[in-house]
């Protein structure tokens, strides 16, 4: 149990050292926009255009995204709902947030999940041709925190949940 208070000591120092900047009006609009960009829609449009443009390694793709995802959203309400993480409005006193989160937890990161998910499908998929996603889930992952919806852990963890999840979909397919 220390091990856990250590690291959740260390994840708050983290989060806010990360928020501080946060009040510089085009950083929050930015992370505003590139939060929404994760919401999901890109993890449709990406893969079914590619499977429709791309030939078989679009098509194969698209399979792996459909499994991974099916295999994701399970897991992450079963991580979500057992760890029960409070959100840094929650955990910090006299912190709020620039954005209500969708839901009451925090562990780990959905929209950083998803989106690792897709960076890493495509980069299996087409190699270096996903560098743009790749940075991009990176962004969405860092927006959460500078949104103040989630602590740097949660990040560390939806990549992780997302990457693992992809390598595995992608095998499978």
């Amino acid at each position: 149990m220390q091990i856990l208070n250590t690291l959740t000591q260390y994840d708050t120092r983290m989060f806010l050292w990360c928020v501080n900047s946060r009040h510089q009006t085009m950083l929050a609009k930015t992370a505003r926009q590139v939060s929404r960009s994760g919401d999901g829609y890109l993890q449709v449009l990406i893969p079914t255009g590619l499977a429709l443009v791309a030939g078989e390694a679009g098509k194969h793709l698209l399979l792996a995204t459909l499994l991974a995802f099916a295999i994701e959203l399970p897991i992450y309400w079963i991580l979500k709902n057992s760890f029960r993480r409070r959100r840094p409005p929650e955990a910090i006193p006299s912190f709020s947030s620039l954005i209500t989160a969708s839901d009451k937890f925090s562990f780990p990161s959905g929209h950083t999940a998803a989106a690792t998910m897709l960076a890493t499908l495509v980069y299996l998929s087409f190699g270096m041709l996903a560098l743009p996603l790749m940075i991009w889930a990176a962004m969405v992952g860092a927006s959460r925190v500078i949104l103040g919806v989630h602590f740097p852990g949660d990040i560390l963890a939806g990549a992780t949940l997302g990457a693992t999840l992809a390598y595995l979909s992608f095998t499978v397919v």
